[in-house]
């Protein structure tokens, strides 16, 4: 059976508010027990899985991006990946987190930035956020691993 391509409408408003608040939580509650050096990052997970939600259901965003981003989304719900949440824990995220960084920092790259600005409901520059995790995914992915995730997508 052919597998079907990914819809940005596919990804409901009430499957994205519970995966968004499971999500907030159990990073919250990780954090709370554990040193974790990239505390600041792993915070970042939610607000960046928030954005990409949004982007993809803007009418604005062209829908190749749109597809890129049900992607990505996509991967954060799917419990395998390259590093799996249910093994790790939180730190599990730190892929998802590389990728929607990756997937973010190409559509800013084509000159959409406002729009970014405008979903952004984090905390601090979205911009600098991306580059820092970009360059700490080299390090902490490793640049194999982060290598393959990036010729993958």
């Amino acid at each position: 059976m052919e597998e079907q391509p990914i819809r940005p409408e596919s990804i409901d408003n009430k499957k994205y508010e519970d995966f968004y608040k499971k999500l907030r939580k159990q990073i919250d509650e990780y954090l709370a027990k554990k040193n974790f050096e990239y505390a600041d990052l792993l915070l970042l997970v939610p607000d960046f899985f928030h954005l990409l939600y949004k982007l993809m259901r803007d009418p604005r965003v062209p829908g190749d991006k749109k597809l890129k981003f049900a992607a990505v989304l996509a991967y954060f719900l799917t419990p395998f990946d390259l590093l799996p949440e249910a093994v790790l824990g939180p730190i599990g995220y730190m892929d998802d987190l590389a990728l929607a960084a990756y997937a973010l920092n190409d559509f800013i790259n084509q000159g959409d930035m406002d729009i970014v600005y405008e979903h952004w409901a984090g905390r601090g520059d979205v911009l600098a956020s991306i580059q820092n995790i970009l360059t700490v995914a080299d390090y902490y992915l490793g640049k194999g691993l982060w290598n393959r995730i990036k010729k993958n997508f």
